[in-house]
C-alpha cells in the first residue's frame, strides 16, 4: 500500500482543516514547494494537492503553485479541488500534473466524468467525500444523500485511475480510519481505493495494509505528518505491513 502525504493549499498556504470546515483551519507553511520537496526527500510515491480555495469557489485557484510543484519534484503529483470543465482539466494537466481528482463535479454532472475519463484515459480519480456513508460535495458542504458505494458500483466500467474515499467525519480530526466503510467501498467497486480521513497513528496505517489488500492500494495521510506524530519514512514501512 502506498503512503501519500496530502497538501491541502489554501490562501497560499499549506493547511489542514478539521472535518472540512474553512473556520477550524491549523496553517503549517507558506511554501508548498518546499514542502512538497520535504516529502519527496522523505520518500513519497506521489504527492497528493487539494486545492481548498478552488473546492470552495468552484474554480481551480492555484494552478499556479501546483505547476511550481510539478516543477520542483520527480515523482507524480495528484490534483483535486474546483476541476469542473474539460477546459479546467486541460489547464491541470498542462500544469505538470500526473492525475486529477473529480469530486463535486463528477456527482452533478455524470456525464462530466465520462468525458474526463473519455479524455485522459487511466487519469481521472473519483473522489468520494461522504458523512456517515453519503457523498457530499461543493467543498463538502452540500449532502446529496447518495450512498457513496452506489456511486462506486455505477462507475465500475469507466477507466478510473482509482478511487479516493474520504469520511469527512474523521478527516483532520486524528481519530483513526473508518475501517468498515471502506471494506465496503473496496468491495463495492473494481476499481483501486485510496483511503482518507482519519489516519492519527502508525497502527492506522498498519490496519489499512491488511484491510482489503488487493483492493485498498494507498492511504492520504495529512495531519499526522504535520503534526509529527511518526515520519513518512515510518509511515511508508507500516504501509508495508504484511500481518502475523
Amino acid at each position: 500500500m502506498l503512503a501519500i502525504p496530502a497538501i491541502d493549499l489554501r490562501g497560499g498556504m499549506v493547511v489542514r482543516l478539521a472535518q472540512g470546515d474553512p473556520t477550524r483551519q491549523t496553517a503549517y507553511s507558506s511554501d508548498p514547494v518546499a514542502v512538497a520537496k520535504r516529502w519527496e526527500d522523505e520518500g513519497a510515491p506521489i504527492l497528493h494537492l487539494v486545492d481548498l480555495d478552488g473546492a470552495f469557489s468552484g474554480r481551480p485557484q492555484h494552478l499556479s503553485v501546483v505547476a511550481q510543484v510539478a516543477g520542483a519534484v520527480k515523482v507524480p503529483v495528484q490534483l483535486g479541488g474546483g476541476l469542473r470543465t474539460l477546459a479546467e482539466l486541460e489547464q491541470a494537466f498542462g500544469s505538470g500534473i500526473e492525475r486529477a481528482v473529480l469530486g463535486t463535479a463528477a456527482i452533478e454532472d455524470p456525464e462530466f466524468l465520462a468525458q474526463a475519463c473519455r479524455r485522459f484515459p487511466g487519469r481521472m480519480v473519483l473522489g468520494l467525500d461522504a458523512k456517515e456513508g453519503k457523498v457530499a460535495v461543493r467543498g463538502w458542504g452540500a449532502d446529496t444523500g447518495i450512498d457513496a458505494t452506489e456511486v462506486a458500483a455505477r462507475w465500475a466500467k469507466l477507466p478510473l485511475a482509482a478511487i479516493i474515499y474520504t469520511d469527512i467525519a474523521r478527516d483532520g480530526m486524528l481519530a483513526g480510519p473508518n475501517l468498515e466503510a471502506l471494506r465496503r467501498m473496496a468491495r463495492a467497486t473494481p476499481h483501486p481505493v485510496i483511503a482518507s480521513g482519519g489516519i492519527a497513528t502508525l497502527d492506522d496505517v498498519k490496519r489499512l495494509a491488511v484491510l482489503e489488500p488487493s483492493r485498498i492500494i494507498g492511504a492520504l495521510i495529512g495531519k499526522a505528518l504535520y503534526e509529527g506524530r511518526f515520519t513518512l519514512k515510518e509511515a511508508i514501512a507500516a504501509a508495508n505491513y504484511k500481518g502475523c
